[in-house]
């Protein structure tokens, strides 16, 4: 039995462990795709689009536009625009 070997699996093991629970805010830009009655579709991370709101008051967004988007703690559910991208 190697001792080093197995010292490293369990370090690996440990740090997998840790980073698979791992919880964190995310942003990141986006385009909004369409307008709805119910928000934004915007494309997610991964692609996907999902319809959000806008958490800025009074701000009315258009086709086209870059946003950032926050997702809270990994939630996507909770998806929405926090800002505007500016050139």
């Amino acid at each position: 039995m190697n001792f080093n070997e197995e010292l490293m699996k369990s370090i690996q093991v440990m740090i997998n462990k840790s980073l698979s629970a791992y919880k964190a805010d995310r942003t990141y830009k986006s385009v909004v795709k369409k307008v709805v009655p119910k928000g934004y579709v915007v494309l997610d991370n991964t692609g996907s689009e999902r319809t959000v709101s806008c958490c800025i008051p009074g701000l009315a967004l258009r086709e086209g536009q870059l946003v950032w988007l926050t997702e809270p703690l990994g939630d996507l559910r909770e998806l929405h625009i926090t800002g505007i991208v500016h050139r």
